[in-house]
């Protein structure tokens, strides 16, 4: 059985890690597949927008496999090579993870690489390093007191606890939580809401965004002007109405 599946939806990719025998743990050859998959999903022009999830309903990734790291002296080599946030993080397309489960530590990383997340009414949220005793490396440290505030982030790091679903919806880590049963309807029609919009322009508007977050907000700002009025001036009229026309006919039927 595969460790990673792919289905197409369109201009939609739906990756699936898929070992919900082991909690879908990120095992050496599932950390290798995905970031392949991602980074093959990059360059495919026929792909606009990505949804990673995981398979069953118990987890989204339960993290690192400790068992494979505890047996297999070159497991930790290959997960250091073969970052999937850092495939993540590369990924010029928006990438959508559905939360179907528990994600935990090195899934919790995993799920914080994705451009925005939607959560199961089940899914749990915890980082456990502080109880195994092994500091992260794919960015949890740097990525969560940026995402909820430096408190929240340190209460949820240095106790090791878990949030559920509703607490990470105040805490700004999810922005929806449904149903499980319409967890991947939901992240599905997101995901081609996004990719109804110009391939190329959800590029530059996604790394836009990321250049920013990484800067003083002053020097972001200035970033922001120099690119979008480069970037406006390339824009026909003509383009122009005839994208007018569609946003106005658009938010007549939602």
């Amino acid at each position: 059985m595969s460790v990673l599946k792919v289905e197409r939806d369109g201009a939609v990719a739906i990756v699936t890690l898929n070992r919900p025998e082991a909690l879908n743990a990120l095992s050496s050859e599932l950390c290798i597949a995905l970031t392949e998959t991602i980074e093959a999903a990059d360059r495919d022009d026929s792909v606009s927008v990505l949804v990673l999830t995981g398979a069953g309903e118990r987890a989204f990734s339960a993290g690192v496999d400790l068992k494979e790291l505890g047996s297999n002296p070159d497991a930790l080599k290959a997960i250091q090579q073969y970052d999937p946030v850092r495939a993540l993080e590369a990924c010029r397309k928006p990438v959508l993870g559905a939360i179907n489960g528990v994600a935990i530590t090195g899934g919790l990383e995993v799920a914080l690489g994705c451009d925005m997340l939607i959560g199961s009414a089940n899914a749990r949220f915890a980082d456990t390093h502080a109880r195994i005793g092994l500091l992260p490396g794919w960015g949890l440290s740097q990525r969560l007191p940026r995402m909820i505030g430096v408190h929240r982030a340190k209460q949820m790091s240095l106790t090791g606890n878990f949030l559920d679903a509703e607490t990470a919806l105040d805490w700004g880590i999810v922005s929806e939580v449904v149903d499980p049963d319409r967890l991947m309807a939901r992240a599905r029609d997101i995901a081609r809401d996004m990719a109804g919009a110009d391939p190329s322009f959800l590029r530059e508007y996604k790394a836009l965004i990321d250049r920013g977050f990484a800067m003083p907000f002053g020097e972001a700002l200035e970033m922001e002007r120099q690119v979008a009025w480069k970037f406006n001036g390339t824009v026909s009229h003509g383009d122009l109405e005839q994208r007018r026309a569609a946003v106005v006919q658009r938010g007549r039927e939602q």
